[in-house]
């Protein structure tokens, strides 16, 4: 539901497989695993926002899906205790990136000014950005894409957010294809993690529209913030 509505579901997840005791990197790829199947879901959820953006999803479904190759290679051929050293980071960048969400969204409302349909190639190239951070972490990947493209592109809020949902969608399918050869996936928490997203994603595109999203971002800082609390400890 988070995912769908909002982003930065894996602020969630991520810290909770932590407290089960996975190690970070088997979390955060069996994370990546198990959330595939729910943006499909979420993408199928939101099907009416995307009908008649095909050339925009193919243009920056382009930037996620190299963004997302390039992040999920990096995970897996850095040095564990690399990754281990920049949780901490990564997740105060995924809390402040849900903090800010709201300012985005104000933003786009806002907007009169005419602008590209697709966006510039400014705008590609930091999708690209965001779908290195979405394969090798995720975590607040959703709202750094909504931040980009509320303020690069002039369109209805719904559009913008289902196309956020498709190239998370990619970014993270690209990266989860990668694990499943090459890493350690747990297999049963992928498939529990994919269980919920799919059911959560439909949630989310329906009933969850009408919920306010200040709940979801105020349980995502709190839980961020302990999680990072937990890590430094």
């Amino acid at each position: 539901m988070i995912n769908t509505i909002v982003g930065s579901g894996t602020l969630i997840t991520f810290p909770t497989l932590l407290a089960l005791g996975y190690s970070p990197v088997v979390a955060n790829v069996s994370n990546t695993v198990g959330l595939a199947p729910g943006g499909v879901s979420s993408v199928i959820g939101y099907r009416r926002e995307l009908e008649g953006q095909r050339s925009r999803l193919i243009r920056l479904g382009s930037a996620s899906l190299i963004g997302g190759t390039i992040g999920a290679i990096l995970l897996v051929t850095l040095p564990s205790e690399a990754f281990d050293a920049i949780v901490p980071v990564l997740i105060g960048l995924g809390c402040v990136l849900v903090a800010i969400q709201p300012w985005v969204a104000r933003r786009v409302k806002d907007r009169t000014e005419p602008d590209r349909p697709h966006g510039s190639a400014t705008m590609w190239g930091l999708i690209l950005l965001a779908g290195i951070y979405g394969g090798y972490f995720g975590a607040g990947q959703g709202v750094l894409l909504l931040g980009i493209m509320g303020i690069a592109l002039n369109d209805d809020w719904q559009r913008i957010n289902a196309v956020k949902n498709f190239l998370a969608l990619v970014a993270n399918t690209v990266a989860a294809v990668l694990f499943v050869f090459v890493a350690d996936v747990s297999w049963a928490v992928a498939g529990l993690i994919a269980l919920g997203s799919i059911i959560g994603a439909q949630i989310g595109a329906t009933v969850g529209r009408r919920l306010p999203p200040v709940v979801f971002r105020i349980v995502i800082l709190v839980v961020g913030v302990v999680a990072i609390w937990r890590i430094l400890a």
